[in-house]
């Protein structure tokens, strides 16, 4: 089992709220366990920090962190908004550019632009809020299994409107929007590129060509794609443009690959939490989040692109998993205006 498909089954199999200590800080003296202080990372169930990173920290720190995961960007936003009075940690990271507006808008987080943040591009940063830095990008992308496609002699889709050829029915899976992150991302790919109301006929199309609707990522990929270890019946999936690097065989080339012409950007934040209790040892943390170290490791523990831009990608990615060039996005303020209203318009679309 790859490291990505340990990582989800470690994901799937853990409680909604893990618990992982560890130091991690630029302060303080060098093992002075009186002097030390505790900050809590709030984050989503899919965080992964290397053991070596942390250890690094831990040696070099007079902070401790305790990282508390929950559910999924949505549910993560959702429970900082219903404890905003009395939060739950220091710093939240795993907000993302679809709720990000709905955090900034309900007061959850304080200014503070940390140490090496001009490092990251701005095209990443939410238009008047320094309560938010970007951590880290995932594109949300249609990914093929291209040795079923081969084998079948079928010509592979090359974009979103391919998914309404009969060609392709019954082939694709697709997590819902109402339940998941990258199936809400799909949602929105769909509104940008075909408009209002024209992603409506779109989806009808999907769904009168027999697209599988799951719950969630896991089961869309790792149950129905075929293309994964579950080896399920469909060759189409959503998933991500970083993906195909967790499917990579002993000959260096890998099983799938992503459309890079269906992908949509989704921006992790992190922020420090309006209340914390270590407001200052909590700056520190974001600092390290931004720091190279940190930043160098996040595509092979979260299978994410680092947000730095000075942070090479593995050397492998370059060829498997490169970042799409031209994603398509929205401006998280017009997501936070339309989201429930478009969810509920896909669910009466979907389940009748």
């Amino acid at each position: 089992m790859n490291r990505f498909l340990r990582r989800s089954a470690r994901i799937a199999s853990a409680a909604a709220v893990t618990v992982l200590t560890a130091g991690c800080s630029f302060i303080g003296a060098q093992g002075d366990e009186q002097n030390k202080r505790t900050v809590t990372l709030v984050t989503h169930a899919s965080f992964a920090v290397a053991d070596k990173t942390l250890a690094n920290f831990e040696r070099r720190s007079a902070i401790d962190v305790t990282i508390r995961r929950h559910g999924d960007a949505g549910e993560l936003t959702n429970k900082l908004v219903l404890t905003k009075a009395n939060p739950i940690g220091d710093v939240a990271y795993g907000v993302d550019s679809t709720f990000a507006s709905r955090a900034l808008g309900e007061g959850v987080f304080v200014p503070y632009r940390p140490e090496g943040a001009d490092r990251i591009p701005q095209r990443y940063s939410i238009e008047g809020s320094n309560r938010l830095t970007a951590i880290d990008v995932g594109d949300v992308c249609v990914n093929i299994d291209t040795r079923w496609f081969a084998e079948h002699g079928i010509p592979a889709p090359t974009n979103l409107r391919d998914l309404t050829d009969p060609r392709y029915r019954g082939l694709f899976a697709v997590p819902s929007p109402a339940t998941s992150s990258p199936g809400l991302a799909f949602l929105l790919n769909t509104i940008v590129t075909f408009g209002e109301p024209g992603w409506k006929e779109y989806w009808r199309g999907l769904l009168a060509n027999d697209v599988r609707i799951s719950s969630g990522w896991q089961q869309a990929y790792n149950q129905d794609f075929s293309g994964s270890s579950g080896q399920g019946p469909r060759p189409i999936v959503l998933s991500y443009a970083s993906s195909p690097a967790a499917e990579v065989g002993p000959d260096g080339s890998s099983r799938t690959r992503a459309l890079l012409n269906t992908c949509y950007r989704q921006v992790e934040y992190a922020g420090v939490l309006k209340g914390a209790d270590h407001p200052d040892a909590a700056r520190r943390v974001m600092d390290f989040l931004v720091s190279q170290r940190f930043q160098a490791q996040v595509s092979e523990q979260m299978y994410v692109y680092p947000a730095v831009r000075t942070v090479a990608l593995p050397e492998s990615w370059q060829q498997v998993a490169p970042r799409p060039q031209r994603p398509a996005g929205m401006a998280p303020d017009r997501v936070e205006q339309n989201r429930q209203r478009w969810v509920q318009q896909w669910r009466a679309l979907a389940h009748g």
